[in-house]
């Protein structure tokens, strides 16, 4: 009896053909175009092809810009929760330890990184994680972040300087503010800055936005974070909870010191009692707070979805389809899947980029030195234009220290600042959704956030598209991050980091596909087309 209650579990599991890996040829119930052992081989041969694709592409230089080497102290490397001195420099030996780790790649060594408090750092062995699908993380490349003592750099730190004191006026009156008019200005008298200008001049309709197509036109927010989204049985408003104002971080040198040294803020976070749209710097700052790596990806991806076929992109093999429609290829499974896939791939370039390439300190780090230079306890060579500057200024007026606010308590996050982690998994994920959706659709019902950000409100501009709303998209999300204080304009270069890594499975997924397909083909952030 008890040989029979025992073989009865694996009679019924023989039923099932997938369950089952002892069936003679003779027993196999499947049916198409070929045998098991030729999609083996076929299976192979996809699998083989895509990995000599991305083996036999070029191999690429790491360059950077040599001041780890320049500066013997090491002011302009990152070297947050090490240990510091009294003027908030790395003790050498607890920055050669992380030097040493980084280049042997030795878990062991890892564990021996020299600490200044209790915060750890975050996650630096990813740098040598291997991947399936894409570009291996170290085939990807960046140019060098803007030298410390660069006129780059000097805007670069004014501009977020600007940010911190700007985070609190709504993106509507960035027209009318005193603060942002005298941001617009300073930053257009400065010798080299990047940002997005009108007959060379920054405006408050170029102020604090990205150089992606689109990214002008209309609202400061992307739609795609103003408009309710689908997500499965219910919709979801996009309304969020957000600090209130007037609360900065890490203004006294004893708290920034501290910071810096591994232990945990003293200040918190307080909230408004209401849920409100983005409509300020502060609002998008807490958006990239608390978002996780694809969320505003996928977002988008489901408003899209919701727009139906209208929003796919005409290389979908499935719209002229009578008898079809596109659900696990070229559906919702794929692009979702894909968004969410890409935005790893790119995080995982960005983190070799991070740790083993760049090791740019931080915005908060920089501030410590211009709070150093001004106030005579150490001499750096940090360019006038900075030091010289209103937004420096200004908030030495307001705080009483030059370092630079911040919209987080705990300051930046364990990890160097160039490329952003945010813009990298953000250029990613859009890029997917570029290569699924109808770029020149135009958006129906575009708003925009009142001023107190508790209604939206109907925007009548220019007309919006999926494409620059996308890539608006990409934009809030990187420079939301600059807006908090935690990274510079050029660390939004991450962007392209991240649509490399997109591009890269796309390039590996094309010819997996049973259907009549064509191809992808979208607009890079460049303004470039590209055909897959």
């Amino acid at each position: 009896m008890s040989n029979d209650t025992a073989s009865t579990p694996e009679k019924e599991v023989s039923r099932d053909c997938s369950l089952n890996t002892s069936f003679s040829p003779q027993q196999n119930c499947a049916i198409g175009p070929t045998g098991d052992r030729q999609r083996n081989q076929d299976a192979f041969a996809i699998r083989e092809e895509a990995a000599l694709f991305q083996k036999d592409l070029p191999i690429p230089g790491h360059p950077c810009n040599g001041d780890e080497d320049l500066f013997p102290n090491k002011i302009a490397s990152f070297s947050k929760v090490l240990p510091h001195n009294q003027l908030g420099e790395v003790i050498l030996d607890a920055y050669r330890s992380l030097i040493r780790a980084l280049s042997t790649a030795n878990p062991d060594e890892f564990e021996t990184i020299d600490l200044g408090g209790i915060v750890k750092l975050a996650n630096p062995q990813a740098s040598y994680a291997f991947n399936l699908a894409g570009p291996d993380s170290h085939k990807t490349t960046m140019i060098p972040a803007p030298a410390f003592s660069s006129a780059e750099m000097a805007s670069e730190m004014a501009e977020v300087y600007w940010q911190a004191l700007t985070r609190d006026v709504p993106f509507a009156d960035y027209g009318t503010n005193p603060l942002t008019l005298a941001a617009a200005s300073e930053l257009s008298n400065f010798s080299v800055f990047l940002g997005p200008k009108v007959n060379g001049q920054v405006t408050p309709g170029t102020l604090f936005r990205g150089n992606v197509p689109g990214d002008l036109t209309g609202p400061y927010v992307s739609q795609f974070l103003l408009q309710d989204f689908p997500f499965g049985a219910k919709t979801i408003n996009q309304r969020y909870r957000v600090p209130v104002a007037g609360i900065d971080f890490m203004t006294t040198f004893d708290e920034w010191l501290n910071i810096q040294n591994g232990f945990p803020p003293t200040g918190k976070l307080e909230f408004e009692p209401e849920l409100r749209f983005i409509r300020n710097g502060r609002d998008l700052g807490e958006y990239v707070h608390q978002c996780f790596p694809y969320q505003a990806a996928l977002t988008a991806g489901l408003i899209l979805l919701g727009f139906g076929n209208l929003a796919l992109a005409q290389t979908n093999p499935y719209l002229s389809c009578p008898t079809q429609v596109g659900f696990v290829t070229f559906g919702i499974a794929h692009i979702l899947d894909f968004v969410a896939r890409a935005s790893r791939l790119a995080l995982e370039a960005a983190w070799f980029q991070k740790w083993l390439v760049h090791r740019r300190l931080r915005p908060e780090e920089f501030g410590g030195r211009v709070q150093n230079v001004l106030t005579g306890a150490a001499s750096y060579p940090i360019d006038p234009e900075l030091l010289n500057s209103q937004a420096v200024a200004e908030v030495f007026s307001k705080f009483g220290t030059y370092l630079l606010p911040q919209a987080y308590p705990e300051g930046c996050p364990v990890h160097p600042s160039y490329p952003a982690g945010h813009a990298s998994f953000a250029g990613a994920g859009i890029t997917m959704l570029k290569a699924f959706f109808k770029e020149s659709l135009i958006i129906p019902n575009p708003v925009e956030a009142s001023p107190d950000g508790l209604t939206l409100l109907p925007y009548t501009g220019a007309p919006l598209t999926v494409g620059g709303e996308l890539n608006k998209l990409a934009s809030n999300i990187s420079i939301g991050r600059d807006t908090a204080g935690v990274h510079y304009r050029s660390d939004a270069l991450g962007l392209m980091l991240g649509e490399t890594a997109a591009i890269g499975i796309l390039q590996d997924y094309k010819n997996t596909y049973n259907e009549d397909f064509i191809g992808f083909s979208f607009t890079k952030f460049d303004g470039n087309k590209v055909i897959i």
